[in-house]
């Protein structure tokens, strides 16, 4: 599935003006972020999904050889239909550079997609508890991927990932964060109370002010 421009949603404008309002900390990081951050909903949850997967515990640039190494498997257009996911033989998908676990974890989400249990039409008007429950009953989806999902495929305005590595280092810099472990977390949700309802944008900005690239949208075909 191409990606199309979508245009920014009637929430955009107001999201940055209240952020740029509520916290001059990120208002200044905002402001420090070469161009703008578009969000930009992408329908094909299934596909969204395996490449969160491949972006697991790995660098964004490794992350987008491995995937390029994987879509090439399926020719010609390089998109990995789940019946041929769940066909390919396991020394196939790992010379493209995927652990075994990583391919458990996608055949896993290959089968729910067969069995039609990622429609987004469906589950994107789940809230954020609803469809954390769904996506982690899949093998190999945990929280993180569940809210990266809401955050880029579905582009939901208000969420917030205080377990990801980007955005601890991130407000670490920014609010001179010195806790760890749940402390750290905890402190987190407090700086970001202000953000709400916009806090999806915010973690957008945090991390392009770390890297150009935010996490899992990365070559991937998804703005960001």
């Amino acid at each position: 599935m191409e990606n199309q421009f979508i245009p920014e949603p009637h929430w955009h404008a107001a999201a940055l003006a209240h952020l740029t309002q509520a916290d001059p900390i990120l208002a200044q990081a905002i402001a420090k972020v070469p161009g703008p951050v578009r969000p930009a909903a992408h329908e094909d949850l299934y596909l969204a999904l395996l490449r969160a997967i491949v972006s697991q515990q790995i660098s964004t640039k490794a992350a987008a050889a491995i995937w390029r190494r994987f879509a090439a498997l399926f020719r010609p257009d390089g998109y990995p239909e789940p019946r041929e996911v769940l066909r390919m033989a396991e020394d196939e998908l790992r010379e493209a550079g995927l652990s075994r676990q990583k391919i458990g974890y996608l055949k896993a989400i290959a089968d729910y997609q067969e069995r039609g249990l990622l429609d987004y039409e469906h589950l994107s008007q789940l809230d954020e508890e609803a469809f954390t429950a769904h996506l982690t009953a899949i093998r190999g989806v945990g929280r993180w991927t569940a809210q990266m999902l809401q955050m880029f495929a579905l582009d939901q305005p208000d969420v917030f990932s205080e377990g990801d590595l980007g955005l601890q280092n991130a407000m670490r810099r920014l609010y001179n964060l010195e806790e760890t472990g749940r402390a750290l977390h905890k402190r987190m949700l407090v700086i970001a109370e202000p953000w709400r309802p916009y806090r999806t944008l915010a973690c957008k900005y945090l991390w392009k002010s770390l890297d150009p690239t935010p996490p899992i949208n990365a070559d991937m075909g998804w703005d960001g």
